[in-house]
Order: structure tokens, then C-alpha cells, then sequence
């Protein structure tokens, strides 16, 4: 083999392909660098994690990437926007007792985000709650003015309070996900390791492309996150490359794998990197952190 065929270059790094090992993806396995402390904090850089389908590991992501980014001294606010109000459960907050939701955020311009915001039980991470109520916002924002920028209002008299908004959206494409792409600068697609999340990912692109062309011309894709992986099935590694071919070196590195211990976590209202912080999970959600921060899609 020539040297030309047997070495390849990924952002500036060297590797041996023959000595190189593979990661899940079918790229060499690398480690990314601890990110820097900040100096100062803010303005956010908003992130929306979206998927239309369900049970894709979006809640789950965005509650341990958020803990992850936190143990790196970023400051994060989640902002549940699901009516299911999962994100707030999984934080420890009982979504059915709160007073002030992003809900009240959104329709009320007399409510203080501030005063809806709740701090958890994980250092540097806030939450923006949310409950059934929200479900009632996508039929009552359809009269309003400019009605696709509600949150990005809401949220910019907090962004410099923070160095990272994660946004958990609903699995749907309707008012309030169109919402959460308006106000985002970026986009994280979590997608299970099977077949048919694969096929909806096309509406997706198509959605966050009309968004950006008629909306928020700053929004991008900052990765697509294989999640649930089996590295013991066919299908999973299929999927994988499937995956590879269709976005690329947007598809994130980092690859989250099957466990149970998520499972774990979330009923005990703990990420991972809490309940479970030397476990593979834990670390897996470290590492996305770190490769997130070094591909510029968080400070």
C-alpha cells in the first residue's frame, strides 16, 4: 500500500490507517482535548435537539450532555419544551406542581423568564420547566404575531447568563419544534441505531432547511448523535454507516451505547455522569461534550 492510500488526514492530525483504531463510525479512533476554562460567561450558543420520531435517546442526551458541558465549567440552561414535561421529571422536578412554566414564558409577556427558571440539583445547570399546559401554546400561538419567534425573544434576556442553551423539543415538527429552530443557532439530531429512524430523518433536514432559509439563516446542523448502539448487531453497525454516508463528518464521533444504567439514572432524576460517573455511559457523554467544544458548537 502506498502512502497515500495507507495514511489519511482528519482537521489537521495525521493518522496511520494501519495502525489507526477504527471507531464505531468507520473513522480513527481519537481522543479530543479537555476543553479550557472560560474567562467569562456568555452569550449562549442555543442548541436545539430535535427529532420528530420518539424513544431516540433526546431527553436522555440533553440532560447528560448538559451535566457533561457543566463538569467542564460551562453554564447550561435547559429549556424542556416538550408538554410531557420528561426533561423536568428527569431533573427531579414535578412538573405538575409548578406555578410558572415555559408555557407562561411564551403567552404571558408580563412573566420574567427568570422568575420560571429553576436551579437543579446539578451544579452550573438551570432549568426551564414545562408541563401539559405547553401543549395548549401550539394552538394559541397560531394568532400571534411573528408567532415562530416567541422563544428566541423569551430567551435572549437571559443569553448572557449562560454559555449554552440546550432546547429538548417535542417529537413533532409543529409550531413549538419550528420555535425551538428559530431561536437555535444549532442543531444536535439524536437518532437510535435503527432503520426506521433513519427514513424520518429526511423531513427533518428538509424542515431545518426551510427554517433556515425563511427564518434564521444562522441556524446549522452541528451533528447528528447515534444513540442506543449495539455494537453487537448487524444492524446497528449498518445503520452506523448509513448514517456516515448520508451526512458525513456531521455525524458525531462520539456514539452513545445501549444501557440500562440510563434507565437507572433517570429514575433516580440524576444524569449519568452523576449516577453513574465512571460508567462507559458517563464517559461517552464527556467525550460528545469535548468534541462538540472542539468542533466550535459550544464555547
Amino acid at each position: 500500500m502506498s502512502s497515500e492510500q495507507g495514511s489519511a488526514t482528519l482537521e489537521g492530525t495525521e493518522f496511520d490507517l494501519e495502525d489507526a483504531v477504527m471507531g464505531p463510525t468507520g473513522r480513527p479512533y481519537r481522543e479530543f482535548p479537555e476543553p479550557a476554562p472560560l474567562s467569562s460567561h456568555g452569550p449562549a450558543r442555543v442548541i436545539a435537539m430535535v427529532n420528530q420520531k420518539g424513544g431516540v435517546g433526546k431527553t436522555t442526551s440533553t440532560i447528560n450532555l448538559a451535566a457533561a458541558l457543566a463538569e467542564y465549567g460551562r453554564r447550561v440552561l435547559l429549556v424542556d419544551f416538550d408538554p410531557q414535561g420528561a426533561l423536568s421529571a428527569g431533573l427531579g422536578v414535578n412538573p405538575h406542581e409548578l406555578d410558572l412554566t415555559v408555557y407562561n414564558v411564551l403567552m404571558d409577556r408580563k412573566v420574567n423568564i427568570r422568575d420560571a427558571i429553576h436551579r437543579t440539583g446539578v451544579e452550573n445547570v438551570d432549568l426551564l420547566p414545562a408541563n401539559i399546559d405547553l401543549s395548549a401554546a401550539e394552538v394559541q400561538l397560531v394568532n400571534e404575531v411573528a408567532r415562530e419567534q416567541v422563544l428566541d425573544r423569551a430567551l435572549k434576556k437571559v443569553e448572557d447568563d449562560y454559555d449554552v442553551v440546550l432546547i429538548d423539543c417535542q417529537p413533532s415538527l409543529g409550531l413549538l419544534t419550528v420555535n425551538a429552530l428559530t431561536a437555535a443557532h444549532g442543531v444536535i439530531i439524536p437518532l437510535i441505531c435503527e432503520f426506521f429512524a433513519l427514513r424520518a430523518v429526511a423531513l427533518l433536514v428538509e424542515t431545518i432547511d426551510k427554517v433556515q432559509d425563511r427564518l434564521n439563516p444562522r441556524l446549522q446542523v452541528d451533528g447528528v448523535l447515534a444513540t442506543m448502539y449495539d455494537a453487537r448487531t448487524l444492524h446497528s453497525r449498518e445503520v452506523i454507516a448509513r448514517l456516515v454516508e448520508a451526512f458525513g463528518d456531521k455525524v458525531f464521533e462520539t456514539v452513545i451505547k445501549r444501557s440500562i444504567k440510563f434507565a437507572d439514572a433517570t429514575v433516580a432524576a440524576e444524569p449519568i455522569t452523576i449516577y453513574a460517573a465512571t460508567h462507559v455511559g458517563a464517559d461517552a457523554y464527556r467525550r460528545l461534550a469535548k468534541e462538540l467544544i472542539s468542533r466550535g458548537g459550544a464555547p
